[in-house]
């Protein structure tokens, strides 16, 4: 039996986010792209995408889909098989992030929610591809989908998330920890710190790459993701 695969999206990301890297981990296992858009609480939003996951499953999350990954291992490890954390940190929000997120949200319910997807753009890429329109676009798309109501939903969440560091090294699954190497939003060191606190955790840099390092460099994150797959079996 092929061992299925979970995986989820991130802060105001649709399934899109994984779109790139799809064809080859089908060839791995059938994929099933989580719905994170249901609950107020990263505890209410594990409990719905668990509610719907195969009995066991290897789980992949990006970014906020990170966070609720956690979650999910915190509700459910016996269903967790193996786990990747692609561009995201352990940390609970300091409170000047907590303030970002807020001034975010406040921009949001004045009905500027465009303004919210497109102002972070040139944080969350790596410098070369700030004026790449093709991924402007992209995250344009994927947040716009998402809509403000529930961005301000998952806003909360991850403000009240817990710290996950003290469980990190009951994480005892093949883990891979991808970040892009210019990642300004979950600096590189934050996935250095995981990948040393996991027990069988491997790191993996993704060259010219920001925070979308998904979508920057697809290929490369696949062939990590692929190494990732091989280790866990079926």
């Amino acid at each position: 039996m092929t061992l299925p695969i979970l995986l989820v999206p991130g802060l105001i990301c649709t399934a899109e986010v994984w779109g790139a890297v799809l064809p080859a981990l089908w060839s791995r296992g059938p994929v099933t792209i989580a719905n994170h858009t249901v609950g107020a609480s990263m505890t209410e939003i594990a409990r719905s995408i668990l509610d719907a996951a195969p009995p066991r499953f290897a789980l992949g999350g990006v970014s906020m889909g990170g966070y609720i990954a956690f979650e999910i291992w915190r509700l459910a490890p016996e269903r967790v098989r193996g786990l990747a954390l692609a561009d995201t940190s352990a940390r609970a929000d300091t409170p000047d992030v907590t303030q970002r997120r807020r001034d975010g949200m406040a921009l949001a319910r004045q009905g500027k929610f465009s303004q919210v997807v497109a102002l972070p753009f040139p944080v969350l890429v790596h410098p070369d591809h700030v004026a790449d329109p093709g991924l402007f676009a992209t995250h344009t798309r994927m947040g716009l989908a998402i809509g403000a109501q529930t961005y301000l939903q998952q806003q909360e969440a991850i403000i009240a998330r817990p710290d996950s560091r003290p469980d990190l090294p009951r994480i005892t699954v093949p883990t891979v920890v991808l970040v892009g190497d210019s990642d300004a939003l979950t600096p590189p060191e934050l996935s250095q710190e995981m990948a040393a606190g996991i027990p069988d955790a491997t790191l993996v840099t993704i060259p010219r790459a920001g925070h979308m390092a998904l979508i920057e460099q697809p290929e490369a994150v696949a062939a990590a993701l692929l190494g990732w797959l091989d280790r866990i079996g079926d």
